[in-house]
């Protein structure tokens, strides 16, 4: 038997270049031998959070349990409405059925018939605090850093069950010869405003894309864009706000630049405004100029300052200097950045060019006509 089941992991107090991550994560485990898996989810406990980890926990093992056991999971049984209701349980079942397990279910409200799997919830947890300590940060410098970690954790914790799980994975069945599909799909068009809106959050893409239908698969933290079959952009997947009636943003500021640039003033009331600042350094300066310098100037130099982010790609060395001016009381003066970050002034190559008479093409016209005739062969 193996089971299936999410717990919160806001209790680590993970942050990510700073920034607390609010998540969740997917556990499974196989209760005789204590093989176990962990898989960082970002959204709620969805299907596809429950599909990847699954399938990505069955891959490691080698191997696939009898019984797949879970507590009333939304993401696999019917508690939501009649149409979600149908959706997920189907797609659960064309999931367990395409590993050949069979599925199973605690009752509502009885953590404890579950108990294999919520108490090591705690040990899991417990061994994460541990290494973080003699690591000495909970932060991480990106999503991928922290991923590696929890796997390190889980793998040092099975090799010191190697023995009971080489013993029951004699006994699983084959793995079949290939993952299914542990994404959602769904169709958007890209309208003119630059971008298209999936599950109540707005996306921004490259201008080059509007008008056009993406067909985008959904997993649990990114989404991946498709124009026909190729691959277009892969997206960081956001989340609604918790308040009603309203949309959340996913903003690249490279996306709308160009469009900034005709019109700056569209800066200053912005929807997406606070989501458009890729690094604190940039949202302090625009406050700062808005204060001190009013609001055309502050749009201007603005939208100034992350075109030259994006144009000479000194996101990074650009935010450390507008800090610096900043905590010295200055204000960011967009032409002495510009020169700051120009290009290198390079001397343009002086290229000469030799014209070959014409009759020397009709010479070669001539060998070549002369050694594309066939050989007289003599016996």
């Amino acid at each position: 038997m193996g089971l299936s089941d999410f717990t919160d992991m806001g209790e680590l107090g993970i942050t990510i270049a700073g920034v607390a991550l609010d998540h969740r994560a997917y556990h499974f485990r196989l209760p005789f031998s204590g093989f176990e898996h962990a898989h960082v989810v970002l959204g709620g406990e969805s299907f596809v959070a429950l599909a990847e980890g699954l399938q990505n926990a069955l891959w490691a093992l080698g191997g696939v349990p009898e019984q797949h056991r879970t507590d009333s999971l939304s993401a696999a049984f019917r508690n939501l409405d009649r149409e979600a209701q149908e959706d997920l349980t189907q797609r659960y079942e064309e999931l367990i059925a395409h590993y050949g397990m069979q599925p199973s279910r605690s009752n509502a409200g009885l953590a404890h018939e579950n108990g294999a799997i919520e108490s090591p919830h705690g040990h899991l947890k417990r061994a994460l605090a541990d290494e973080l300590l003699l690591r000495g940060s909970q932060d991480f410098e990106d999503l991928p850093a922290y991923r590696r970690f929890v796997d390190e954790v889980v793998g040092r914790r099975n090799a010191r069950n190697r023995k009971r799980i080489e013993i029951e994975r004699a006994a699983l069945k084959p793995l079949p010869q290939r993952r299914t599909s542990d994404y959602e799909e769904k169709t958007v068009l890209v309208t003119s405003s630059g971008g298209f809106v999936l599950r109540c959050v707005f996306y921004t893409v490259p201008s080059r894309l509007i008008g056009h239908r993406l067909r985008v698969r959904i997993w649990d933290d990114r989404l991946e864009c498709f124009l026909g079959s190729t691959s277009v952009l892969t997206l960081r997947r956001g989340r609604p706000p918790e308040t009603r009636g309203r949309h959340g943003h996913v903003v690249d500021y490279r996306h709308v630049i160009h469009a900034l640039k005709r019109k700056p003033m569209a800066l200053l009331n912005l929807v997406y405004r606070d989501q458009l600042f890729p690094r604190p350094a940039y949202r302090r300066a625009f406050e700062a100029l808005l204060v001190k310098a009013g609001d055309k100037y502050a749009c201007r130099t603005m939208v100034g300052l992350l075109a030259l982010a994006h144009e000479r790609a000194c996101e990074a060395e650009l935010a450390e200097v507008i800090d610096a001016d900043l905590d010295d009381g200055r204000l960011p003066d967009l032409d002495r950045l510009r020169e700051r970050f120009r290009p290198e002034a390079r001397a343009v190559p002086t290229v000469v060019v030799d014209l070959m008479p014409l009759s020397t093409y009709d010479e070669l016209a001539a060998v070549c006509s002369n050694m594309a005739q066939p050989l007289e062969v003599v016996a």
